[in-house]
């Protein structure tokens, strides 16, 4: 099972499982459990007993759960590995990472970390990128398992990583904050297709330069570079 007293003493080990330092962890805990305790009073079944009530789980305290989600996000192991880190059922795993992944969003979204999924304005962008002067654009795939229906899975495949993937473009500023985060399609997708689709070169101010690599060839009609 996962050394949790271990891993609260050593930051590089922190930061390379759960992809935060001590310091972070400790102060995205607090916000953390008060977001836990207000998801599952607004979900709350009528019928079910007070919560606290009964037999105590594998992830006893906010921290336990905040750590359990932030590690099936950074490793993104199976169910059955997550579960055995863990010391849980693979089915019962599953059942956690569907809770906690909502409450880990309304975390996020209150401290204002979460990149914007849509950018439709000059004002939008510089919300999300306040005070910019540089932007960067990539597109980034991860591995999804294969489709079993063949035509899905055509559609899916990537040829550059030779695997069926999912594909995202994302935008950072100089600090490698992402401040915009596209929707997730098909790895076959171009990348500059991607960003096409998203429609956000257009909004962003003239003043700031855009770095982007050979697969967003044509941007620079759109938005000096």
């Amino acid at each position: 099972m996962l050394n949790k007293d271990r891993l609260l003493r050593d930051n590089r080990l922190c930061k390379a499982l759960v992809g935060l330092s001590l310091e972070e962890l400790k102060t995205l805990s607090a916000h953390f459990s008060s977001c836990y305790l207000t998801y599952r009073k607004n979900n709350r079944v009528a019928h079910q007993r007070k919560m606290g009530a009964g037999q105590k789980g594998f992830l006893p305290t906010p921290l336990d759960k905040l750590v359990f989600i932030l590690l099936y996000l950074k490793c993104y192991p199976t169910y059955d590995l997550q579960g055995f880190l863990f010391g849980l059922e693979r089915t019962r795993a599953c059942r956690w990472v569907k809770l906690l992944l909502p409450v880990l969003e309304m975390t996020l979204g209150h401290e204002c970390v979460l990149p914007a999924r849509q950018i439709r304005s000059m004002e939008e962008f510089c919300h999300a990128f306040p005070g910019v002067r540089d932007v960067f654009i990539d597109g980034t795939e991860r591995p999804v398992q294969k489709p079993k229906n063949t035509r899905r899975r055509n559609k899916m495949y990537s040829g550059k990583k030779r695997q069926t993937t999912g594909k995202v473009v994302m935008m950072t500023d100089e600090t490698r904050r992402v401040g915009f985060l596209s929707l997730s399609k098909n790895g076959r997708r171009h990348d500059k297709r991607l960003l096409d689709k998203a429609d956000i070169v257009r909004h962003i101010p003239s003043t700031v330069t855009v770095w982007a690599d050979t697969g967003f060839q044509g941007i620079n009609k759109q938005h000096p570079i």
